[in-house]
C-alpha cells in the first residue's frame, strides 16, 4: 500500500503529548505460572521483549504472576495468535490475588482462581518445567528465571514494577508454522501474533517489505547450547 513520506513541514507540527500508557505495540502473552499451592495460574501481559533465547517480562511487583515467578523461578510463555483473541480477553480483568489489591480493584479486577476453565483454554503438561503450556496457543516457551529487577524509577516514588529475565529451556511450535522441510524456522507468513497497542488488540497486516536482515541465515543468530537447567 502506498503511504506519504513525511515532510520537513510534518515534522514540525509535532506537539508534546502525555499519555498515560506507551504501549505503542507489543506482542500479547499468557503467562502460565505455579500458584502456591500447585494449582495453575494464566495471566495475560503485554510487556515482552526477546533477545535470542532470553526474554525480558515486565509485571507489576504485587501481581500474582510475579510473585509466583519469585517463589517457583519458573513459567510458560504461550503466544495466542490473532485468531484467539476472544479467549484472551476472557482473562482481562482477572486475578488470582486474593483479596483483589485495591488498585484493581478501582479498575474492576475480580478474582478468579480457575483461569483455564473461564477462558475455556486447555492445560497441557510442559517438559522441562512444572507451569503448564496452552494446548491452543501455537508457540509455547518453557522458561526459567534468571535474574530479577526493579523496574519504573522516578524520583518521587519506589518502583512498583519488575523486570524478569527468563531464558528460554524448551520451545513447542505448531507444524502448520514452519516453512516446509525445515524442522527449526518458523515462517512469519504462517504466524499471525495477536498484537496490544494501547489497550487494544490487532494482528499484522502482512509484509509490508523484504528486510535487508532476512539476506543474514537465520542459523548465525542461534547462540551457543543454552537449553540445560
Amino acid at each position: 500500500m502506498w503511504r506519504r513520506i513525511p515532510t520537513a513541514h510534518d515534522r514540525n507540527m509535532h506537539i508534546a503529548v502525555e499519555p498515560s500508557i506507551l504501549y505503542v505495540g507489543t506482542p500479547v502473552v499468557l503467562i502460565s505460572s505455579r500458584n502456591a499451592d500447585g494449582s495453575n495460574n494464566l495471566a495475560p501481559i503485554s510487556s515482552a521483549w526477546w533477545l535470542g533465547w532470553n526474554c525480558m517480562l515486565g509485571l507489576g511487583a504485587r501481581g500474582h504472576t510475579a510473585q509466583n515467578l519469585l517463589r517457583e523461578r519458573e513459567c510458560v510463555l504461550n503466544l495466542p495468535s490473532d485468531a484467539m483473541v476472544h479467549y484472551v480477553d476472557r482473562l482481562a480483568k482477572l486475578t488470582g490475588s486474593d483479596p483483589v489489591p485495591p488498585h484493581k480493584q478501582t479498575m474492576g479486577y475480580r478474582h478468579h482462581k480457575d483461569k483455564f476453565g473461564i477462558s475455556g483454554l486447555t492445560a497441557q503438561s510442559a517438559e522441562s518445567v512444572q507451569a503448564v503450556r496452552v494446548a491452543e496457543c501455537p508457540l509455547q516457551m518453557e522458561a526459567v528465571l534468571e535474574q530479577v529487577h526493579d523496574f519504573g524509577h522516578r524520583p518521587d516514588k519506589a518502583p512498583g514494577a519488575l523486570a524478569f529475565e527468563v531464558r528460554i529451556v524448551r520451545m513447542h511450535a505448531a507444524p502448520s508454522l514452519l516453512v516446509p522441510g525445515k524442522s527449526n524456522h518458523i515462517d512469519p507468513d504462517r504466524w499471525r501474533p495477536l498484537m496490544m497497542s494501547f489497550c487494544r488488540f490487532y494482528g499484522l497486516s502482512g509484509e509490508l517489505s523484504h528486510s535487508t536482515l532476512a539476506s543474514i541465515p537465520e542459523e548465525a543468530y542461534r547462540p551457543a547450547p543454552h537449553m540445560k537447567r
